[in-house]
């Protein structure tokens, strides 16, 4: 008789016995054999690949989209820290974005390959001339999201990783309110318990609600959530934004 305790609950392999597991190769840190290995039992990743998606951050905005309601039919939406270009390619479905009439600009400083309906800057958003390069890319229509998964490189260093996510999402923040359609959206990756006071204060000075919201799809280990603030009010209101 086969012993069922070995082999998990009613006789087959449990979860954990199902789980990738690899060795750690000459020359590879185990650092990256861990990452491999999440990214090999990630369910996320393997339906990123089967649905034609470029990274399982998809399925964040698409989630984010599914509860908060940002996307719709005819937006013009900014992508910031686009790459690998998963958000754009959820947003170009979602508005309806072609390549006779693309609604969707997307930058980072990385490569990307093109995406059908999706006007790419190769550029470090952080750099001065960013933003106008993205107005000028927009056509001179304002947009009616901007949606942020940008993050800077850790540095193992909580407080100062901290400041430079805050610091990221304040200047992604105050070229939305520059940019938006009264009514607009915007949508950024945070850390760490969020954002700083200032911050929120000004956004829920700029806009008619501030959450945070952390999508299923974001590794419960993480501490990755996301701020989306809805109704910009408008720049007119906010004289001195």
């Amino acid at each position: 008789m086969a012993n069922n305790k070995a082999l998990g609950t009613g006789g087959r392999k449990s979860d954990r016995d199902l789980k990738i597991r690899l060795k750690t190769a000459k020359g590879r840190k185990v650092s990256s054999t861990k990452w491999l290995e999440r990214q090999l039992n990630d369910p996320y990743v393997a339906r990123a690949r089967s649905e034609g998606y470029r990274s399982r951050a998809a399925f964040k905005i698409k989630e984010l989209d599914e509860k908060h309601k940002l996307l719709r039919k005819g937006m013009r939406v900014v992508d910031l820290g686009a790459a690998p270009g998963g958000w754009s390619q959820v947003a170009a479905a979602a508005v309806g974005s072609t390549v006779d009439k693309p609604l969707i600009v997307g930058i980072d400083y990385l490569d990307m390959d093109p995406i059908p309906g999706v006007v790419l800057l190769k550029k470090d958003f952080t750099d001065e001339d960013a933003p106008a390069a993205l107005v000028a890319a927009m056509g001179g229509h304002k947009a009616d999201l901007v949606m942020s998964d940008m993050a800077w490189p850790t540095t193992g260093h909580r407080a100062t990783d901290h400041l430079r996510i805050v610091h990221l999402i304040e200047i992604a923040a105050d070229f939305a309110i520059h940019v938006l359609n009264p009514g607009g959206a915007f949508v950024a990756k945070v850390f760490q318990g969020g954002t700083e006071h200032e911050l929120l204060h000004m956004l829920k000075r700029h806009f008619k609600s501030t959450f945070h919201s952390k999508p299923p799809s974001s590794r419960s280990d993480s501490a990755e959530a996301y701020l989306v603030a809805k109704g910009f009010k408008g720049i007119a209101e906010n004289p001195d934004a």
